[in-house]
């Protein structure tokens, strides 16, 4: 085997054996391309800074405390507005799901509201709210709920008739049905509709700290505009990549396998 092989194997061995250098790798091919464009000056190094510099302005931001506050503030307001808009859009989306009525009543609502896009409330929520943190919870929750309802009544429509039939003909009460045949049936969607809403969001947040924040990574990203500083406008956009990446692995990933992957609804 020549050394460059030799090389890759050992490479593709630490890759399988640490989880955290398998997760990391893809990224290195990218940060290498990243750091010789700006090593070759192809561009003014204040429009476009290399590796080394948005680590240093992590370093400094984190020693000043800013990014872990700000970073705290957005996650914060990430959990509460998505954890309202779940609490809100999964019962919402099985009512709709299993009541013909509440479809004929809500649906033409959540398709007219979804249209409609959550920075297009902005200038009516500063009106009413101003800039605050309601405002901001107002736009994830907005923006958490359709997903969540319209995934999770397809999850509901999806279940198999013969399986509800199956269930009353053994004398199952409505309440089990729901719990025990619908629900674990439409868990699938469920998820995908969390993993779409978290993900929405999550964007919507950034967005609405851009416009209304005094905190938080999007305000961070905005306000460095002001004094020109590109790193930290790439740091942002890199923090904001690994926390999903993060959410992703830790908390969305489990959760399907816990569910969906364990009960054998989905396979990998």
């Amino acid at each position: 085997m020549s050394r460059g092989g030799r090389v890759l194997a050992v490479g593709l061995r630490a890759t399988a054996a640490h989880p955290g250098v398998r997760a990391f790798a893809p990224f290195v091919p990218l940060i290498a391309l990243w750091a010789g464009v700006a090593a070759a000056g192809l561009f003014p190094a204040v429009f476009f800074p290399g590796p080394l510099e948005v680590i240093m302005a992590f370093g400094r931001l984190t020693y000043k405390g800013i990014l872990p506050a700000y970073l705290e503030d957005s996650v914060v307001r990430l959990a509460v507005g998505a954890a309202a808009g779940m609490a809100v859009g999964i019962p919402l989306g099985v009512l709709v799901g299993v009541s013909r009525r509440a479809h004929a009543l809500c649906w033409p609502i959540l398709l007219f509201f979804q249209a409609i896009g959550d920075i297009a409330w902005l200038p009516i929520l500063l009106i009413w709210f101003g800039f605050g943190l309601t405002t901001m919870t107002f736009v994830i929750v907005y923006t958490v709920l359709f997903p969540v309802v319209l995934n999770t009544v397809l999850g509901v429509r999806s279940v198999s008739p013969d399986l509800i039939r199956a269930a009353q003909s053994l004398g199952a009460p409505r309440r089990r049905i729901l719990l025990e045949v619908i629900l674990p049936g439409a868990l699938p969607n469920i998820v995908t509709g969390l993993r779409n809403g978290l993900g929405y969001g999550w964007r919507a947040l950034i967005a609405a700290e851009m416009i209304v924040g005094t905190s938080g990574i999007g305000f961070l990203m905005f306000d460095a505009r002001r004094g020109g500083q590109v790193t930290e406008i790439l740091l942002g956009m890199i923090v904001l990549g690994l926390l999903w990446y993060l959410v992703d692995g830790w908390l969305l990933v489990p959760l399907e396998r816990a569910t969906v992957e364990r009960w054998g609804l989905v396979t990998r």
